[in-house]
């Protein structure tokens, strides 16, 4: 019996969240794990939030409780701190570190937390915190749009997923425009490496 592994994703509108989730999608079926997948919503334009929960394994469900994810990646760093509840002391966090402003703090009515405080508020509930600027890397990579294959490369690195590098690179071959795929494979493979070095 293959162990049920639980991934919840948070990201903002326009973040490439989906298409990350589709590419799992189908590196799961080329691993010949089974798998679900749930995505919640809120404002699913730019700025808004959208969370994805994703279960690789036997499981009946598609939501992730409050404690029973495995891994949490975020896109963005607040986002992955309101998401921490659905981490346990074995978790494995991964933030990228690029903020992007709410509205609120643009227009001087909020404020956007500290990022070494963040830091220590996902260390201090998980097992292992891969936090780095997941959006510099994408630069590097050529495409500053590809944050959420940076971020994959990070995932396939932790090994928590039942997924190997080859199963994720054939995905992206598969689920990623063929004019994005060198840079999309650059910036999995730093996103790989910066996880190693976290």
């Amino acid at each position: 019996m293959m162990e049920t592994k639980r991934l919840v994703m948070v990201a903002v509108g326009g973040q490439g969240n989906l298409l990350a989730s589709s590419v799992l999608g189908e590196a799961a079926r080329l691993a010949g794990v089974p798998m679900r997948m749930s995505e919640i919503h809120g404002m699913a334009q730019r700025g808004g939030v959208v969370e994805s929960a994703l279960i690789f394994g036997n499981a009946h469900s598609t939501i992730i409780s409050d404690g029973d994810a495995d891994v949490l990646m975020g896109f963005e760093p607040a986002e992955t701190l309101r998401a921490l509840a659905k981490c346990n002391r074995n978790s494995v966090a991964i933030t990228n570190l690029a903020p992007l402003m709410p509205f609120t703090v643009n227009i001087g009515q909020g404020v956007y937390p500290d990022l070494n405080k963040l830091q220590a508020l996902i260390r201090a509930k998980t097992a292992r915190l891969i936090a780095f600027n997941a959006t510099a890397l994408a630069r590097e990579a050529g495409n500053v749009l590809s944050v959420n294959m940076v971020l994959l490369g990070a995932l396939t690195q932790t090994a928590v997923l039942p997924l190997t590098v080859d199963h994720v690179k054939a995905a992206m071959q598969h689920k990623t425009k063929p004019a994005f795929l060198d840079a999309n494979l650059k910036a999995f493979d730093l996103g790989f490496a910066a996880a190693q070095n976290a």
